[in-house]
């Protein structure tokens, strides 16, 4: 990857990874119009740059982690689901990241859901608590997207909403879930690749590349996140179902014209 490459990934997973819009799905969309193949440290790159992004969130919320243990209770519950999941179908997750065409679909059939979840469930009640049984079926949420295309901040976010959460409420629950789970997935990923001497060669020779695209996805998810919690809270999710659906469908024309946008 070049530096220029480095640097337009990082901000497509800075300005992606906490809209609904699924940052993983760009990415790979990304990757197809760069032309940049999914080789071992490609993939690597992808996952750990949420290093940057967890940063955001810990930096914008700090004084909300200076809370009761039972806060790091809630996470951990809503978080065992997505580890579970994670562990059991890691291998077959994997093969999907690669197809593009499986990404342009979700993100096409979450477009169409988010046009009508506001009616469906923004419903919010007085008490805003989450309790330990909200947080984990909000861990459940959390697991549809590991398909690529799904969103992880939009299924999580609707998990909090379909329990009465506010949208604003389940957002920021949904980005302080957000800090284990991508901490666990960009953490599995680099001791696997330190465990091997091919995976220390792979971090060393592209360690500047890790560094700038962490600074660079830090940067951009901190305005990112303000802009969401602002636009959400005022006018919900149905622009970012419209977008959804007319990125989904151009890729598909675009592949359905012969333009290659693989990554494997």
């Amino acid at each position: 990857m070049t530096l220029f490459e480095t640097i337009i990934i990082a901000i497509v997973e800075g300005l992606t990874e906490f809209l609904p819009v699924s940052s993983t799905g760009h990415m790979i969309i990304t990757q197809g119009f760069l032309g940049i193949k999914s080789d071992e440290f490609v993939k690597l790159f992808t996952i750990c740059i949420q290093f940057g992004a967890i940063l955001s969130v810990l930096v914008l919320y700090w004084k909300r982690f200076l809370q009761t243990m039972s806060f790091y209770y809630k996470l951990f519950v809503a978080f065992i689901p997505a580890a579970i999941i994670g562990f059991l179908a890691g291998d077959f997750i994997d093969s999907l990241l690669e197809n593009v065409i499986v990404v342009a679909v979700m993100l096409i059939l979450g477009g169409v859901f988010m046009l009508f979840c506001d009616k469906w469930f923004n419903k919010p009640q007085e008490d805003q608590t989450i309790t330990y049984k909200k947080g984990f079926i909000i861990g459940l949420f959390q697991c549809i997207a590991m398909i690529p295309g799904v969103s992880r901040s939009m299924a999580t976010i609707v998990g909090g909403m379909t329990q009465k959460l506010s949208r604003k409420t389940a957002a920021e629950f949904s980005f302080f879930l957000a800090v284990p789970t991508m901490l666990a997935a960009s953490g599995y990923k680099l001791m696997q690749a330190l465990i091997t001497p091919e995976g220390k060669e792979i971090l060393m020779n592209n360690m500047t590349s890790l560094v700038i695209g962490n600074i660079v996805a830090f940067i951009v998810a901190m305005l990112a996140i303000k802009f969401f919690i602002n636009f959400l809270t005022k006018y919900g999710f149905k622009a970012f179902g419209y977008y959804r659906i007319i990125i989904g469908a151009l890729i598909l024309v675009l592949i359905s014209f012969g333009f290659d946008l693989s990554v494997a």
